[in-house]
């Protein structure tokens, strides 16, 4: 038997993703023996998995030190920019649980399996912020993908679910092969998959043209991911069809995974050749706010309101990559998805509150009166709307402060006074549902649901939200020492 390739000490850089995964495999195992009624079980020992995976993350950066700590010739890397987005994934997946544990359960559809596709999900994007090899990063792109589509398409008698699913994966599939076509652009191009060895490519005084044309079809693949324009078509049918917790991690788990890689492959691969792809990215900026804003617009479910407003708020975050050359362009990314995070999961998390069964309670509509039938309600989903548009003191105003500030030393003006104004006009459809809570008499009586882990989770949301508000130097601070080396 042949030994074992690498040294004992790289199996350290990778232990929370292989305890997950077994985690992950053993609670599908016991989900298949356990009965519907006690499936809420699995649900709490997939929470338990998740603590713990972050609790051997810090073990591991230990043991790793000093960071980064680079492990199998090089395909992945432990440092603190991974770790940062690893934290951020583990609580979006864990808040995400508990949205569903109710939700889910009370659905006629085994919840075992749908809590193990989440923790497979979590492997996927654990691996992929810290790849540093493109063929690692696309390995764990798939991996996450994969139980996205299943996901999407979980309630399988509903028809908008199973579109959601079926659009989501055709669209994945093409762009999938799109980016994979680029790689193999950059592969035959540049002699190497690493990032390092293409970005020595691009430091060469002769740049060959498939290398560029490579990196734009690269480019097409990621701006798939975080549903920015032109590729964002799938992204309001899915959150529509999607259950909403489902939809609630779609908005926010994939995106996180989707910046980090983003962030390492054109600063540390690209970032020679940016002159290359500025231009690219700063017309599906510029497109993604008006298409993301302008088509929320229109919208009166809530689900194709939300998604259609993550994909505006895709557009601010790409101003951050246009601006990593600037003295805080890629901590105002990590700042600003923190900030959109909490926001985004917090709205989602009152969406699931008031829905009753099945697919009600996704109308604008039935937000009218909330005020009269619930003020504390009402409050908590005014601050994520005022978080989600921009408004101080609260953690959307933070996190665009810093993106726009950045992209304004940059030198990319115009892109951000039409950010500015597409912010302005984000008011008009956010503020949609305030009047309805405020203003418009509701009519019956109204359906919520009294659930202390849902509640709880967007306790935490808001109260992170405001506190990013008042005082956003904590998270700042730490945004500073995760930055790529």
């Amino acid at each position: 038997m042949g030994s074992f390739p690498y040294p004992a000490g790289a199996l350290w850089t990778i232990l929370p993703e292989l305890f997950l995964t077994q985690a992950a495999l053993a609670l599908l195992l016991l989900s298949a023996a356990t009965k519907k009624e006690s499936e809420r079980l699995v649900a709490r020992l997939s929470l338990l998995a998740l603590a713990v995976t972050g609790v051997l993350l810090f073990v591991a950066a230990a043991m790793s030190s000093p960071l980064p700590h680079p492990a199998f010739a090089g395909m992945l890397t432990l440092d603190r920019f991974g770790i940062f987005f690893k934290v951020l994934i583990l609580l979006a997946c864990a808040v995400t649980i508990l949205f569903s544990l109710r939700f889910v359960g009370q659905s006629p559809y085994p919840s075992g399996e749908y809590y193990g596709l989440i923790l497979f999900s979590a492997v996927g994007m654990l691996f992929m912020v810290s790849g540093t090899h493109l063929v690692s990063i696309y390995i764990s792109l798939e991996t996450m993908a994969l139980s996205q589509y299943v996901l999407a398409g979980y309630f399988k008698r509903e028809p908008k679910s199973l579109e959601a699913a079926a659009k989501y994966f055709v669209l994945g599939a093409f762009s999938s092969g799109i980016l994979l076509y680029g790689l193999s652009l950059v592969y035959g191009s540049a002699g190497t998959l690493s990032l390092e060895g293409v970005a020595q490519a691009f430091a060469a005084p002769a740049r060959p043209v498939f290398l560029v044309i490579g990196v734009i079809l690269v480019a097409c693949g990621l701006l798939f991911k975080v549903a920015s324009a032109p590729f964002h078509v799938w992204a309001p049918d899915v959150y529509e069809g999607a259950p909403t917790p489902v939809a609630a991690f779609f908005a926010v788990g994939p995106k996180l995974a989707a910046y980090a890689i983003f962030a390492r492959i054109f600063f540390v691969g690209f970032g020679p050749g940016v002159n290359d792809w500025a231009p690219v990215i700063a017309a599906s900026a510029a497109l993604t706010m008006i298409v993301g804003n302008v088509g929320a617009l229109m919208q009166s479910n809530v689900k194709r309101l939300l998604g259609y407003s993550s994909i505006g708020h895709a557009g601010y975050a790409l101003l951050g990559l246009l601006a990593y050359r600037t003295e805080y362009g890629l901590w105002a990314i990590l700042v600003y998805l923190v900030a959109y995070s909490l926001m985004t999961l917090g709205a989602f998390g009152l969406v699931i509150l008031l829905e009753s069964k099945g697919y009600a309670g996704e109308s604008v509509d039935d937000f009218n009166g909330l005020a009269r039938k619930n003020p504390l309600l009402a409050a908590t989903m005014l601050v994520f709307l005022l978080s989600l548009t921009g408004i101080p003191p609260t953690a959307g105003f933070i996190g665009k402060y810093f993106l726009f500030s950045a992209a304004m030393k940059a030198g990319w003006f115009w892109l951000t006074v039409l950010a500015v104004l597409m912010s302005a006009v984000s008011l008009f459809y956010y503020f949609r549902i305030a009047r309805a809570m405020y203003l418009v008499d509701g009519e019956g009586t109204l359906h919520w649901r009294e659930e202390p882990a849902v509640s709880a989770a967007i306790a935490v949301c808001l109260a992170g939200t405001l506190a990013m508000g008042v005082l956003p130097q904590p998270f700042v601070r730490i945004a500073q020492t995760c930055l790529l080396r």
